[in-house]
């Protein structure tokens, strides 16, 4: 996840269901003024159940790109989507951090 603090962009890695959601959410809150385009970007097993559920969390108006590993069997996914509170975006990850294999960057 990418989050500015002082004019700095700042990438924190985590896994999902370790989260502390509501530090998240404060941080979310102190970087971004809402609605936002956000950011948000995963790693989950190519072609597996698991990346099509992921694939499956966005609307159909973001904006999805993918880059599959050099070994091909793990492929990020980058999604942009108008975010209209911190709430949606904490509710994404959530959701994210229920699919096996999915890693949150």
């Amino acid at each position: 996840m990418l989050i500015i603090k002082n004019n700095v962009p700042q990438i924190y890695t985590f896994q999902l269901n370790t989260t502390d959601f509501n530090s998240l959410k404060e941080q979310l809150l102190q970087s971004y003024n809402f609605p936002v385009v956000y950011v948000f970007k995963f790693i989950a097993p190519a072609n597996s159940v698991s990346y099509h559920k992921l694939k499956a969390l966005f609307a159909q108006e973001a904006s999805l790109s993918e880059k599959e590993s050099s070994g091909g069997k793990y492929v990020s996914i980058t999604a942009k989507e108008l975010m209209l509170t911190v709430d949606e975006i904490i509710n994404r990850y959530k959701a994210a951090a229920q699919i096996e294999g999915v890693i949150s960057l």
